[in-house]
């Protein structure tokens, strides 16, 4: 019997410095040019493509992130190779910034080194992840910022939400494989 973890631990500072699980964060973001929260914005206006790696049940109870294209971390690999005849539309130029995102910074971190190894040289992170965004932007589900807009989308006419994972209309390469 195993207790299931239903919680992430507070980012990098929960692990002693000399675990495993640190240095192999500190490899994966060695050569990583990080973007800071308040960055995010002026990345995706410069055409980054900003990838949210949370699973449904984070994404359901900490919010969306505007603009954002939901990929979940079990198939990242095959949706942002550029070479994978599974991968999404939006990644066909292997030289295309991806930021990735994830609840607190660290799973991203990982994902992007492994990115980088298949050849997305621009693969990077969200420093502190969408709760340090978030916190940053002062966005919440709970609170959506009233622009002036339309009452019943929360005011936030005009901006991209992208949900719902690509997975759905790619089918998994690895379904019925053991």
């Amino acid at each position: 019997m195993s207790a299931e973890v239903t919680s992430s631990p507070a980012g990098a500072d929960a692990w002693p410095p000399d675990s495993g699980v640190a240095r192999m964060l500190a490899d994966a973001r060695r050569g990583l040019d990080r973007v800071e929260p308040e960055d995010l914005a002026t990345e995706q206006a410069a055409g980054a493509l900003v990838v949210d790696l949370r699973p449904a049940e984070q994404r359901a109870g900490d919010g969306d992130l505007p603009g954002a294209v939901v990929v979940e971390r079990n198939t990242l690999e095959w949706r942002l190779d550029p070479t994978s005849a599974h991968r999404i539309e939006e990644m066909d130029d292997p030289q295309r910034r991806v930021v990735l995102v994830c609840s607190e910074g660290c799973g991203s971190s990982l994902a992007a080194a492994s990115l980088r190894a298949l050849g997305v040289h621009r693969a990077t992170d969200l420093a502190g992840g969408y709760l340090a965004w978030r916190t940053v932007t002062e966005e919440s589900p709970a609170a959506p910022q009233d622009e002036g807009g339309d009452p019943e989308d929360g005011g936030r006419a005009g901006v991209e939400q992208r949900t719902g994972s690509p997975a759905v209309a790619h089918p998994s390469p690895l379904r019925g494989r053991a």
